[in-house]
């Protein structure tokens, strides 16, 4: 599914999600343990996970009752990829232009 750069942006762009990210770096956690980290309400952190998990960043399965979370580092990778391929693109555009009114 390709990258919408704005959406990938916007939820990088709330610190908590940035937390839970890292967090789920070194392994998967259930919601209770994210909770747990956090001075933050289970509906919250829950919103946070479905922010995340629609941009497909988290890879998650159920286990009984638990859902685990982890991050999708391969996912997290592409859209960066294609934040620098876009904005090096148009940085590199810019330069070569010469001035800030035109734009290749």
């Amino acid at each position: 599914m390709p990258v919408d750069s704005v959406e990938f942006c916007k939820a990088l762009a709330d610190e908590t999600r940035q937390h839970i990210l890292e967090m789920l770096l070194e392994g998967e956690l259930c919601v209770t343990e994210i909770v747990g980290a956090f001075d933050i309400s289970q509906p919250t952190i829950s919103h946070h996970l479905d922010v995340l998990s629609q941009l497909g960043l988290l890879t998650s399965r159920k286990a009984g009752r638990q859902v685990y979370y982890a991050t999708d580092r391969d996912r997290v990778l592409d859209c960066c990829g294609e934040l620098q391929s876009r904005f090096g693109l148009a940085t590199q555009n810019w330069k070569s232009s010469g001035s800030a009114r035109s734009w290749k």
